[in-house]
């Protein structure tokens, strides 16, 4: 056996080396070939209805201005209400047809519901679902006193479920799309950030699972971003503690 384990340690290197050597180039031309099919065969959205959560701030906020600008009609919804107002016209003037707001707090299933209704009833369809909503708290375990923990599942994983579930048989009859925003702290954990490293890798594999349910009925793309500049990641560098739960 350690005879076997000699030889394997002076093969394997070299043949692994090799062998990246001729697959890595051709990895690297259907890289480039599908980027390219990508920004020629783009979905053209205008005209389309996207419902986006966590729309008055962030990367939601920035994702309302991208659909806006590509013609397409949109259904913001945020907790925030109070803020949604000037995200609605400056999609309106960036090109949006036709904007709405919905206050709502995506971690009722009522709320949930009642937004998705809403979408369908002023439309009369839906074509794409962005889960953006989310929110980050960071300490240790053994600080944690009360229900911040679980408020952050219920708002991370359980909202977009919740979403998910209403809008997904509009998005079966439009073959539409769902996206939901998750984190690269799902693959990578971080030291006190584990409830919100928790409930991000709990998005990825249940998207992951339903694709294979849902097949191609309803495409699902899951974005997983690094550090972005937010009013979370603002807050969390800054290490807020009187009030350390965040929104996204």
């Amino acid at each position: 056996m350690d005879l076997v384990h000699k030889v394997l340690n002076i093969l394997l290197p070299p043949i692994s080396t090799i062998l990246l050597l001729c697959f890595f180039p051709l990895y690297l031309v259907f890289k480039f070939l599908y980027y390219i099919k990508r920004h020629i065969f783009s979905e053209n959205v205008s005209g389309k209805v996207v419902l986006i959560t966590g729309a008055a701030s962030g990367i939601g906020e920035q994702i309302s201005y991208e659909y806006a600008k590509r013609g397409a009609c949109l259904v913001l919804v945020d907790i925030k209400e109070d803020r949604l107002g000037a995200v609605v016209e400056k999609a309106r003037n960036l090109g949006s047809p036709d904007v709405i707001a919905v206050g709502a707090d995506v971690s009722k299933v009522e709320d949930s519901e009642r937004f998705v209704r809403a979408a369908v009833d002023h439309f009369g369809r839906l074509d794409h679902l962005v889960n953006n909503a989310g929110i980050g708290v960071s300490g240790q375990l053994k600080d944690m006193k009360n229900l911040l923990p679980r408020r952050v599942m219920d708002v991370n994983f359980w909202g977009t479920i919740y979403s998910t579930h209403f809008a997904l048989p509009h998005l079966t009859k439009s073959k539409g799309k769902i996206i939901v925003i998750a984190s690269t702290l799902g693959w990578y954990p971080a030291p006190k950030l584990g409830f919100y490293v928790a409930s991000k890798a709990a998005v990825i594999n249940f998207y992951e699972s339903l694709r294979s349910e849902i097949g191609g009925d309803v495409g699902i793309t899951i974005v997983t971003p690094g550090l972005i500049k937010s009013e979370m990641s603002d807050n969390l560098a800054k290490k807020v503690i009187d009030n350390p739960i965040i929104c996204a």
